[in-house]
């Protein structure tokens, strides 16, 4: 049984990911900071016969982390998604710095810290996997300007991604980051083309057939390769 943990899963696409992983019949750690407002995901709970547990956690708590680790100890993970992320409020012209800091820690900072808590973890699993869901907004070479704390959280990810896979590349674990296209989320809008659902589709299948020989690479949900 594959056995998956992924941040963010009381909405948006990491809440479809737990989904779908589960409807696989995988083990699913679901990790968010509210499980007790998380009605799909307790419902989805409850219907797996004990294969989906939620965790409260939140991914900027390093003591709330720390706990998921001690519970979990040495348990093997095979795939671990870093899905929580945040919004910057798409500011144009006009930057909130104390929002920029927030959003980094989300979007750039907790991502490396869960990814480290668990490292060890991954490199008992059978597939060692580590996806992070980045955006398109993160590549330098396509910015036109605008969402600059986004931008910037999500181009730093990519850097902190990349350059984990390089240094997990030892331990055997692949490390992907994926854009999951414009989706109809939250945090996406009602106008976005994307459904949550084909978005997870797609990501799970480039999860799936990514290999170390193509580690650290930014890659859409529908498999193409991204400029940085």
């Amino acid at each position: 049984m594959t056995t998956v943990m992924i941040t963010g899963t009381n909405r948006g696409i990491g809440f479809e990911l737990g989904r779908q992983y589960a409807a696989d019949g995988a083990r699913v750690f679901a990790c968010c900071r509210n499980p007790q407002s998380a009605d799909a995901l307790q419902s989805i709970a409850v219907k797996s016969s004990g294969r989906v547990t939620i965790h409260q956690v939140d991914v900027t708590d390093p003591a709330e982390i720390d706990a998921l680790k001690q519970e979990l100890g040495s348990t093997p993970i095979d795939i671990l998604i870093n899905s929580a992320g945040i919004s910057d409020g798409r500011e144009t012209e006009v930057v909130d710095y104390d929002v920029w800091e927030k959003v980094f820690r989300v979007n750039s900072i907790a991502p490396h810290r869960v990814s480290t808590a668990f490292r060890a973890n991954l490199a008992a699993g059978t597939e060692k996997k580590l996806a992070t869901i980045s955006s398109h907004l993160g590549s330098i070479a396509e910015n036109t300007g605008g969402r600059t704390a986004y931008r910037s959280s999500k181009a730093a990810v990519n850097q902190v991604m990349k350059g984990l896979a390089c240094e997990y590349r030892v331990d055997g674990i692949t490390v992907v980051i994926l854009h999951p296209g414009w989706v109809r989320t939250d945090m996406g809008g009602p106008q976005a083309p994307v459904s949550p659902v084909d978005s997870a589709r797609g990501l799970k299948q480039v999860i799936a057939t990514a290999t170390l020989e193509n580690t650290g690479k930014f890659i859409d949900y529908q498999g193409k390769e991204l400029p940085w």
